[in-house]
């Protein structure tokens, strides 16, 4: 898209981006997602992205969140643990292992940079 957009996030349609199995730890996680924006050299990226319930491993990207619906815990390894619901906005750094425990179906809106 060239030009400036409107997206309803929560009931935008999603398509299925499956993990990989080493990423899930325990329970059937599905994710679905949509890119709603991506710069012309890929390295800028916006989108919505929806998790069941279960325990799921990643490394992350420089990404900021907003939570619109669910709840997860997600372990900084190394760092902190982040405890997120609907209205809270968060920050991942580029390279952090994270692990997402994912209490109820989560969706979220994001902007990741990919330097």
């Amino acid at each position: 898209m060239s030009h400036s957009f409107v997206v309803h996030v929560p009931d935008a349609e999603l398509e299925p981006e499956p993990l990989a199995p080493e990423q899930i730890v325990s329970g059937t996680p599905e994710v679905t997602g949509k890119v709603v924006w991506e710069s012309a050299d890929g390295k800028q990226i916006r989108g919505i992205w929806q998790i069941t319930p279960g325990v799921v491993t990643d490394t992350e990207a420089d990404e900021l969140f907003v939570v619109l619906s669910g709840s997860a815990t997600v372990e900084v390894e190394g760092g902190p643990t982040l405890r997120v619901g609907p209205g809270d906005m968060a920050v991942l750094r580029a390279g952090d292992r994270t692990t997402w425990t994912v209490h109820e179906k989560l969706r979220k809106a994001y902007a990741i940079n990919l330097g």
